[in-house]
């Protein structure tokens, strides 16, 4: 596509030739998404009133992320580049679909979650790992080694026991089995392989196809934003918007979740370019004990024994997943 070729600033695959200053990035870049995950639940709950729309704080994060995104590139001299080149139908068939799918998945999500209990809703979630390995193969091709599979299985395990740490004090909203399986399991778990599929798309867009990363995170904001908008027409969100005012409850700090999440939104799109969505899984569960030990530190609640457990086994997941990538057969 005209807007994407030899565009140098741009991020690529990490390769065994990568060189050391790129790899200094994605350990930065990964380092700073997992302390953003980690303490936004807290940062948000501080500073944001019960009484925000979530709408409206949601939209306000998306446009905060597109300027964002406009100032960085306009630092790296890609701005003007891209006024010139740039077109909708490269846009479109870039950020797209994956935009499409995450406003899907999100849907499901929130359909799952009322029917499910917290502990179970988590629990499957994680199975987005899997989904995501298994189409970075099918799309890019990428396969993922013994030791790295097996890293997968571990980083479950440890997502599994922080979500039993958080406890699970929300019961199922209904007693029929059926309705349990059918708006409560299989909502989650097609979501979880959208969310795979999405992920290997965007990295694919960004390795491959060289789509800019800060420019793929414009055009799933903008288009996101759009599908918000569109289902917010009769959501109570929306009513609540046009009765009450779109930054009813907000105060000044309310500013500062939305610019921290807003900057987690473009540290995702950076980490999935340079190491991929797989990597991503990992930053944020270890996010969780970033949350954790936050929480300590803050509100005096010492981590649980499963968030204990947990915490030799993010590390040794990441670990065996760094030091045992797949090795390329020779031909």
């Amino acid at each position: 596509m005209a807007a994407t070729k030899h565009r140098a600033s741009r991020p690529g695959p990490i390769s065994p030739n990568s060189s050391t200053g790129t790899s200094t990035k994605v350990w930065l870049f990964s380092l700073l998404l997992t302390i953003q995950y980690g303490a936004q639940p807290l940062i948000s709950k501080r500073f944001t009133r019960r009484d925000v729309i979530v709408t409206s704080s949601v939209l306000a994060c998306e446009v905060v992320k597109v300027v964002c995104a406009f100032f960085l590139m306009a630092k790296d001299g890609t701005l003007k580049r891209l006024y010139k080149e740039w077109t909708l139908i490269d846009s479109l068939a870039a950020s797209g679909l994956p935009a499409a799918i995450y406003a899907l998945q999100n849907s499901l999500l929130q359909i799952s979650y009322k029917n499910l209990d917290s502990l179970t809703f988590s629990m499957l979630n994680q199975t987005k790992l899997f989904f995501t390995a298994l189409f970075t193969y099918i799309i890019l091709g990428q396969r993922q080694s013994i030791q790295q599979i097996g890293a997968l299985f571990l980083l479950i395990i440890a997502a599994i026991l922080l979500s039993i740490g958080e406890g699970s004090s929300k019961a199922s909203s209904t007693e029929n089995p059926d309705e349990i399986l059918f708006y409560g399991i299989v909502p989650v778990l097609v979501a979880s392989v959208l969310s795979g599929l999405a992920s290997a798309l965007c990295q694919w867009a960004t390795q491959v196809k060289k789509h800019a990363s800060y420019l793929m995170t414009v055009e799933m904001s903008v288009i996101g934003s759009l599908c918000m908008l569109a289902s917010a027409y009769k959501s109570p969100d929306g009513t609540a918007i046009r009765q009450r005012g779109f930054f009813y409850g907000w105060t000044p700090l309310t500013l500062i979740p939305v610019t921290i999440n807003a900057v987690g939104g473009i540290l995702v799109g950076l980490v999935t370019s340079y190491a991929g969505g797989v990597r991503k899984g990992f930053v944020i569960v270890s996010a969780l004990l970033v949350t954790a030990l936050l929480q300590f530190i803050f509100d005096g609640k010492p981590p649980s024994p499963y968030c204990l457990a947990a915490f030799p086994l993010v590390i040794t997941s990441i670990s065996i997943y760094q030091k045992y990538p797949c090795l390329k057969k020779k031909d």
